[in-house]
């Protein structure tokens, strides 16, 4: 799914409804209440990579979507207008990924932002991989985001991880046996986007050879 004319897809799998619950349920819980506020909040959320940042917001945009709520995700490692970030206070929810990567000219328009939807009722979620205290940003901007009420993503063990893609693989209708999940984690590579994009890989192949997906097909195929 695109949005607003952007080069920005949405995954579709990406729900709240299917986030990692476990070691969130304080911070799903403060989203779900937002839905139900009229007035506007900033959330900032950190996290280390392939802790589920991207996962939530764009789970909290379909969430708005869904409301009939105006909404809108942006990645800052992707290409964006300029003056952009600041035209976005007419909508109810604005979830800005990866801020850390903001030039000074995008960060001067995410303060603007930032001011303009202190009279509205928009909700605006930003994520970075370090706490606000910890970026190198404009001083006015560092200290607004400082305000925001601040949540770390916790870090998913390997059985989470493979919990979690277990979850995305029977969305698929692909089935594959623990024991590739744990072997794939030990000798391949514990950055679970990385085990997401050999997955992807394995399944093709299997797909194509007619093979099911076992530890000496993921040796042949990964050369591990």
């Amino acid at each position: 799914m695109k949005q607003l004319g952007l080069p920005i897809s949405l995954n579709s799998k990406m729900l709240l409804s299917n986030f990692s619950l476990d070691k969130n349920q304080a911070l799903l819980a403060f989203i779900d209440d937002l839905f139900a506020q009229e007035r506007p909040s900033v959330v900032f959320i950190s996290g280390d990579k392939s802790s589920g940042k991207t996962h939530l917001l764009q789970g909290c945009i379909f969430k708005a979507l869904e409301q009939g709520l105006q909404a809108v995700y942006l990645d800052i490692k992707q290409a964006l207008p300029n003056d952009f970030l600041n035209t976005l206070a007419d909508y109810d929810w604005v979830c800005i990924d990866n801020i850390d990567q903001l030039d000074s000219t995008q960060q001067q328009e995410l303060f603007d932002l930032y001011n303009q939807i202190k009279q509205t009722k928009t909700k605006l979620i930003v994520s970075a991989s370090t706490l606000p205290g910890e970026l190198t940003l404009l001083t006015d901007l560092k200290t607004r985001l400082s305000l925001a009420v601040v949540y770390r993503l916790e870090q998913l063990d390997d059985q989470e991880k493979i919990d979690l893609i277990q979850r995305k693989m029977q969305d698929r209708n692909l089935e594959i046996d623990d024991k590739v999940y744990a072997y794939l984690f030990k000798v391949f590579s514990r950055d679970l986007s990385v085990v997401l994009l050999a997955i992807d890989q394995l399944d093709q192949e299997s797909l194509r050879q007619k093979n099911p997906i076992s530890i000496p097909f993921v040796k042949k195929i990964l050369k591990i």
